[in-house]
């Protein structure tokens, strides 16, 4: 297996000869480039391969025993589950040579949405969410996320700061300690539902794609769950994005996703805000060389959000 680079992705070279021919003939094309985006922090393979024909494809490709294979391997299963006009991609295929695996995605079109208040994305990306969550997954959805369990359940972290609060914690979050570390202990009974829940979203993401407009894609932590989790997912990101903390708590408010059950909404940015700041100070992973300054960034954007709904 090879060792995940220090900073950024593995590279269409890095693909063993005999998958990347599989891929080829799958494709019904040589690929004459393979373009890696910007974002993300994973080490695999995540590339648009722009094949001799014209036609493009996006891949994502690790050995068979690197952990972002089974990732890989649910994301595949979960996009080919979703309901008629989800806002994902089409899978196009699943292959497996020389102990690596890939997983074939429609190419998407577009650069990634504009969060910020000048750009109607953001609305856009409000509008499918309640589409997204306004009823059940449908069975086919559940089944495939059925053998993978929700990981927000044990997010976590405020517990470990109000043990041993850091020097550095900002005097909004000090102050509100034991409050957080309370409401995050509630999260785990809330965490279930049967909503379609994408787990990850945010601006990187999603693609607006130039038919199909703003899309998810990266459903790699997908599974069920409360309506709320990816509204409330997406409010920090929001502020990151140049909002006012308070326009994004009303909107938190009135969208049908976190209006109707505050409570729970409520607890999961209260978890989702602690676990940003306790990981945020821990050392980078392989591979992902910005993710602790984007979660020290989150983090404050959440403590901002949830200073509105606890005051």
């Amino acid at each position: 297996m090879p060792v995940p680079p220090t900073s950024g992705r593995l590279q269409w070279t890095d693909v063993p000869t005999p998958l990347r021919a599989c891929l080829e003939d799958a494709l019904g094309a040589p690929v004459t480039d393979a373009v890696t985006p910007k974002g993300g922090f994973g080490h695999q393979l995540a590339a648009a391969l722009q094949l001799a024909d014209g036609r493009r494809a996006f891949v994502k490709a690790a050995p068979a025993d690197d952990p972002l294979t089974a990732a890989n391997l649910h994301e595949g299963a979960v996009l080919g589950s979703l309901p008629h006009g989800a806002p994902a991609p089409d899978l196009l295929g699943i292959h497996h040579a020389a102990d690596w695996t890939a997983v074939v995605i429609a190419h998407l079109d577009g650069p990634h949405p504009d969060l910020s208040p000048i750009s109607a994305d953001a609305e856009q990306t409000w509008a499918l969410l309640d589409k997204l969550t306004s009823s059940p997954a449908p069975a086919p959805y559940a089944a495939a996320v059925n053998t993978t369990p929700t990981t927000t359940a044990a997010l976590h972290g405020w517990d470990e700061l109000l043990a041993d609060p850091p020097a550095d914690l900002a005097p909004d979050a000090r102050d509100r300690l034991p409050q957080l570390a309370e409401l995050e202990a509630v999260w785990p009974t809330l965490a279930y539902g049967d909503r379609i829940v994408h787990g990850d979203l945010r601006a990187d993401n999603m693609v607006r794609d130039h038919h199909l407009g703003v899309t998810f894609v990266d459903w790699a932590h997908a599974t069920t769950g409360p309506a709320c989790v990816d509204a409330a997912s997406l409010a920090p990101q929001l502020v990151l994005a140049g909002h006012a903390p308070a326009d994004i708590a009303g909107l938190l408010q009135d969208h049908p996703a976190t209006a109707s059950d505050p409570e729970t909404t409520t607890a999961f940015l209260a978890a989702l805000t602690g676990h940003w700041h306790r990981n945020a100070r821990k050392p980078a992973p392989p591979g992902a060389p910005g993710l602790r300054a984007y979660q020290h960034r989150a983090a404050a954007a959440g403590i901002a959000l949830l200073g509105y709904r606890l005051s």
